[in-house]
């Protein structure tokens, strides 16, 4: 016989169900020192108006990543129950423990929340967020945003992005979606970066069937306006496209988004020593194979020349990494290609 899925320890103050516009929190329990029978709050928004479709828009997934809370925030706000048809669920601090501390990953158990899908409900903090988030929320939704950017160690140019669904029906649906978000880049991944992509917020989504998306919308430890702005026109015309806000709400882009691709590990480029970082380009510029890149100085041992790096593969510089002082293994830049898409 299959084993019976194990329950979520979580527990929602909202009633999925229900009408109406409801605030509250899903009660994370967590025994401490300081707190025998406490509980951490991760908070959540529902607005729902009758039958129709779902909307699951995250943040705070990493927490040191803001244009999306900001933008869910002031989504939670404007949003109301008369303004739709179908269900909006909003959960901006996603991994709660890490965006309070403002930290990519948990202050609790140092846990990357998108490296640990579809996670653990006997696990520690952040395993039992992500159970929660892939058993109870994924499969509410028709589509999934989880709102991204380069938190404190990069900056990206604003940008959506996808994982690439193997369901060529879905794919296309990705695609829709993604057209409609709107923003000037949207990039297909590809699995290039070798770091849990089966393990993401979207890879749940994509296993269940749902739209998954994604964006990069800035980053450095701050709130990029541009990324923000971005943000907040894309959800409200993704609430458009699935049929949940009328057409009056619609923003129209102002140019097509332009499909990118990120082909292999030859796009990222790595620091090869401890040291501090010299960027060479900047963000948007266009590269060649060979073009000169960074270079990597050693003040400790001034009388050292600097580690100069090329880049291996030609395209649009896309993120940045933004701490000067660097070390060994450390990405300090990935790139883009343009993808052609029907």
């Amino acid at each position: 016989m299959p084993e019976t899925p194990r329950p979520s320890r979580l527990v929602s103050e909202v009633d999925f169900a229900r009408d109406g516009k409801q605030t509250g929190y899903v009660r994370l329990f967590h025994s401490t020192h300081e707190s025998a029978y406490g509980f951490l709050p991760v908070p959540i928004v529902v607005v729902k108006n009758g039958e129709g479709p779902t909307a699951l828009f995250t943040s705070g997934n990493h927490g040191d990543e803001y244009e999306g809370q900001v933008a869910l925030t002031n989504l939670a706000q404007w949003l109301e129950p008369g303004m739709i048809r179908g269900r909006v669920i909003i959960l901006p601090m996603a991994n709660y423990p890490a965006a309070l501390a403002g930290r990519r990953v948990s202050p609790i158990d140092d846990l990357n929340l998108n490296r640990i899908f579809p996670g653990d409900p006997d696990g520690t903090v952040t395993r039992q967020i992500a159970h929660f988030i892939d058993s109870h929320l994924i499969p509410l939704a028709d589509l999934v945003i989880d709102l991204h950017s380069g938190g404190s160690s990069l900056n990206y140019i604003p940008c959506a992005l996808a994982r690439q669904s193997a369901d060529p029906a879905l794919y296309q649906k990705q695609l829709a979606a993604l057209r409609a978000f709107g923003a000037p880049y949207t990039y297909i991944q590809g699995g290039a970066q070798g770091q849990g992509g089966d393990q993401t917020l979207g890879s749940g989504a994509d296993r269940r069937g749902r739209i998954a998306l994604g964006t990069e919308l800035g980053g450095c430890g701050t709130v990029n306006p541009a990324g923000l702005a971005i943000a907040e026109r894309g959800l409200r015309n993704l609430l458009v496209h699935l049929g949940i806000l009328p057409r009056e709400h619609w923003q129209e882009p102002p140019l097509p988004t332009r499909f990118l691709d990120v082909r292999g590990q030859d796009y990222y480029l790595y620091a090869p020593e401890n040291g501090v970082f010299e960027p060479l380009v900047e963000l948007g510029d266009v590269v060649v194979a060979g073009q000169p890149a960074a270079r990597i100085h050693t003040p400790e041992t001034p009388w050292r020349a600097p580690v100069e790096l090329a880049f291996n593969a030609a395209g649009i510089v896309m993120c940045k990494r933004i701490p000067a002082r660097t070390k060994r293994g450390d990405c300090l830049f990935h790139l883009a290609s343009d993808l052609p898409v029907d």
